[in-house]
């Protein structure tokens, strides 16, 4: 088998000192954190999509990308040598995951069958390298948004066909991935919203959603498939507005739907900042509702309002989702994908490797940050403080269900006014974390 980076050692830890840029400076898979390797921990997965299917190009210019493995043609083929190179690069990463679109990993043919016959022939060759290397399936996902037959959406299309096509698409995906022994499977509404409301029935679309959802898990039980089902968030792009915005209103379409106890979701910083949230507002919404799954990992640019998918390297965003995810225990199906791509100006195939070398050194930092966090105390202390009336007396009896707003009136009567009580510390805390970072 032809080498593509023959002229790239195994990435290896070196620690902080190291200048190679071909080393990891903070992550060390074996380096134990509150008891776990780090590699538990972060779970690492390297995406399909951005890192070997993405072309560079942009609005406003075609694909820069030098991918010499890739003969440019749409042949069952070439998506097989480009499926090996995939694989060499993630097992010289050192990434134990890495997930993918069924449109990613297989060119699309003038039929269904044909499509999925030439998904089997590409599936074989990701079976044979996952035996070869180790490396295993986080999750996989249907391409239901590039195709011109979705312009109008997939799950919410006004048109029968449509629904029964993406149905029917899914169904092939979710099967794939069971037979990779995916971990999880993702559902991205990338066009399940509307453009314009003159025309739209959201009701009846969102009804569609539901029902398009409450089929896979069916599905997922006719085929005894163990893995995660999740749900992405983005409030916007292509679309005007998706209905699965962010977290608190993915919450209430799974709770209104009866669905919550089947999917969690799969949550993206750059998504975050197009809902005009931080990445640490919406990790903490999911994992109070117990639904934080999985992580895309990547960032946005505040200053530039699309979806940039840029590598992460702010440690602040980083020690924020760590800090939520140690705190509810760690990931268990899910872990930190890369939906993340180098810029168009990087062009040359060892980019790849500072992207993500880079950004498995940024979350190294901020998990141990958190554990520092953790470990330290005094944000802790600060925020049990803050909430200590009701760990005992009225405050308990409120949570306990055991007052009325009678009883609280009579309370509230024989006491003063609370004006204050007790600063927020707002402050005091930016420096413990500016200290511990």
């Amino acid at each position: 088998m032809s080498s593509y980076f023959s002229n790239i050692p195994k990435i290896s830890y070196e620690g902080p000192k190291s200048k190679n840029p071909l080393a990891f400076k903070h992550y060390n898979p074996d380096e134990l954190v509150e008891g776990k390797s780090m590699a538990r921990h972060l779970r690492f997965s390297v995406v399909y999509w951005h890192t070997f299917r993405g072309a560079g190009s942009d609005p406003f210019g075609a694909g820069t990308m030098l991918r010499p493995w890739d003969d440019g043609s749409a042949s069952v083929e070439n998506a097989q040598k480009r499926a090996r190179v995939a694989f060499e690069f993630i097992e010289k990463l050192g990434a134990p995951f890495y997930a993918f679109h069924d449109r990613d990993v297989a060119p699309e043919g003038a039929t269904l069958a044909e499509s999925n016959r030439n998904l089997d022939a590409v599936v074989k060759v990701l079976k044979e390298e996952q035996q070869r290397t180790g490396i295993k399936l986080l999750w996989g996902t249907a391409c239901l948004f590039a195709n011109p037959r979705f312009l109008h959406g997939a799950a919410t299309s006004p048109n029968t066909d449509v629904f029964a096509y993406a149905a029917a698409q899914v169904k092939k995906a979710m099967e794939v991935t069971h037979e990779l022994g995916g971990e999880g499977y993702t559902f991205w509404g990338g066009r399940e919203g509307y453009s314009t409301l003159w025309n739209t029935d959201i009701k009846r679309e969102l009804d569609h959603l539901a029902r398009f959802l409450h089929l896979a898990v069916d599905y997922k039980k006719q085929i005894g498939f163990k893995g995660q089902f999740y749900i992405e968030p983005k409030p916007k792009e292509p679309t005007k507005h998706q209905y699965d915005s962010d977290s608190a209103a993915c919450l209430n379409f799974l709770r209104e739907y009866g669905l919550l106890d089947h999917l969690k979701l799969n949550l993206e910083s750059n998504h975050a900042t197009l809902a005009g949230h931080t990445m640490h507002h919406e990790c903490e919404v999911a994992a109070a509702a117990n639904a934080l799954g999985s992580v895309d990992a990547n960032a946005g640019d505040d200053l530039i309002g699309w979806d940039t998918d840029q590598f992460p390297t702010n440690l602040y965003l980083t020690t924020s989702v760590m800090l939520t995810v140690l705190k509810m225990g760690g990931f268990t199906t899910g872990g930190l994908n890369f939906d993340a791509k180098v810029r168009r100006e990087s062009f040359e195939p060892v980019d790849l490797f500072y992207a993500h070398i880079g950004g498995m050194d940024a979350f190294a930092r901020g998990l141990k940050a958190a554990a520092a966090i953790r470990a330290d105390g005094r944000l802790g202390d600060i925020v049990k403080s803050r909430y200590a009336s009701w760990d005992s007396g009225l405050g308990k009896s409120i949570e306990d269900g055991k007052e009325t707003l009678a009883s609280l009136e009579k309370h509230a009567l024989s006491q003063p006014d609370p004006i204050q009580h007790g600063s927020g510390r707002q402050e005091l805390i930016e420096n413990i974390i500016n200290e511990l970072i």
